[in-house]
């Protein structure tokens, strides 16, 4: 069939907001066509590359960032703070792997979230569900919950002041070796796992002294003093991914200029609807969640219809199984697709199947079902002669506190009022990322 970017209008769809005012709705979108690309489609093609090296077993993919990212919450703190986090687990995992590890972060974008449902309901009132501040506020309120197209704007905005400031930290100096003592966040600093990192950046710190014994300007050399972090967020509003999607002018093919990677969720995977139908003609490297529900049958057709050419680094498959669930449900769709001989990246995302309501209504994850997921997963791949490719992590450089456990950063059930600041999801806070980091680390070298 042929493709072009509103062929997707054309195909059912779930998870869209309503908008009372189409005709605004409309003035909005055109207005995004005329707005430069995010990023461009050579930054896309160089990430496809490095993601290919991570099919192959030869890099390894760390993706992690907010839920959801919030417009009041929108500030250089945060965002540092992030990059510094993702900075860290970085060090640990090149350190342990002996392999590049290729960051992508769930930032500047990741502005929409599917819902469960399309109302809430609180003492008899029944609402539209919040679903991410590019659609609606979060405030319990008619006015609030409303769809406005001009939150598409300032989603717009806001992204592209975020890929600014990840561009300046990342080749402005703030990523150089030299600086991996201060990359320590403030709350770590007197803490064991603080302890732990300065010992791992001291390391680092002698080897990068020995090179410059040996005659390497580590001022001058781009691969010691600056770093990538590639941008991804999943693509649910397909009027909003039309309007910034672009024809190369070199390759004449099409790019989603709203991030580098894009990815399909678990609930809009539907091989004959419109987000399949959007992802299949855009050339950015794409993703999809793969949840307890997924059949071979329809993984494999979903395989097929994105990523027909069979190319490495073209689609990552994000295993949210649950760490009930993962041993019994994953290594089927694993075979299945190996016996296909399938160019495809396995990447597990913790976070999704582990989320559950405490007695006073909160959502949380347990550090230790997050651990015990990721283990099965790579014992999984081990058993099976194929390559964990990746993790995938909802998390913040922010001392919260929104998942219970860890060693670093023990939070109970009753602890996790004092620090809940998400939008959405609970996310693991920057001592439990790290924690996770050094815990993958020392188990892979277990197994």
């Amino acid at each position: 069939m042929s493709w072009n970017p509103s062929s997707w209008r054309d195909f059912p769809i779930k998870q869209q907001p309503t908008y009372k005012d189409i005709d605004k709705l409309k003035k909005v979108e055109e207005e995004l066509r005329t707005y430069p690309p995010l990023i461009f489609a050579g930054e896309a093609r160089e990430l496809k590359e490095k993601l290919s090296k991570v099919a192959k077993g030869e890099a390894f993919l760390l993706q992690g960032g907010d839920c959801a990212e919030s417009f009041a919450n929108f500030n250089a703190a945060n965002i540092r703070n992030l990059f510094k986090v993702l900075l860290q687990m970085n060090m640990v995992l090149m350190y342990s792997f002996r392999k590049p590890i290729v960051k992508i972060g769930r930032i500047a974008g990741q502005y929409a979230k599917p819902r469960s449902s399309d109302y809430e309901e609180i003492d008899g009132i029944k609402l539209p569900s919040y679903r991410g501040d590019i659609v609606n506020d979060i405030d319990f309120t008619p006015e609030a919950r409303e769809a406005k197209p001009e939150k598409l704007l300032e989603a717009y905005y806001k992204s592209a002041a975020t890929l600014n400031l990840i561009r300046a930290f990342a080749r402005g100096g703030f990523a150089s070796l030299d600086k991996v003592h201060k990359w320590n966040l403030d709350f770590v600093k007197d803490k064991d796992l603080g302890e732990k990192f300065e010992e791992l950046a001291t390391k680092i710190t002698d080897s990068l002294k020995f090179m410059e014994a040996c005659g390497i300007d580590i001022k001058h050399t781009p691969q010691l003093n600056q770093t990538t972090l590639y941008t991804s967020h999943e693509a649910l509003l397909l009027n909003y991914e039309e309007a910034l999607t672009r024809k190369d002018s070199f390759s004449g093919d099409w790019y989603d200029g709203s991030a580098h990677f894009l990815w399909i969720g678990d609930r809009t995977r539907d091989v004959d609807g419109a987000h399949v139908e959007f992802f299949r003609g855009i050339k950015n490297p794409i993703g999809v969640k793969v949840g307890p529900s997924m059949k071979k049958d329809e993984l494999l057709e979903l395989i097929d219809r994105l990523n027909p050419e069979n190319e490495p680094g073209r689609l990552t498959l994000i295993v949210r199984m649950g760490a009930d669930k993962i041993s019994k449900l994953f290594p089927p769709l694993l075979r299945a697709v190996k016996e296909e001989g399938k160019n495809v990246i396995w990447s597990s995302d913790p976070m999704h199947g582990n989320t559950y309501k405490t007695d006073s209504g909160l959502k949380t994850r347990d550090f230790e079902k997050i651990l015990s997921e990721v283990k099965q997963f790579f014992q999984i791949h081990k058993s099976e002669g194929t390559y964990a490719g990746g993790i995938h992590l909802e998390m913040t450089g922010s001392n919260v506190t929104e998942c219970t456990g860890s060693i670093s950063s023990y939070i109970t059930h009753e602890g996790l009022k004092s620090r809940y600041h998400t939008q959405c999801d609970p996310r693991l806070n920057a001592d439990q990322a790290l924690e996770l980091s050094f815990m993958i680390a020392k188990s892979l070298k277990d197994i």
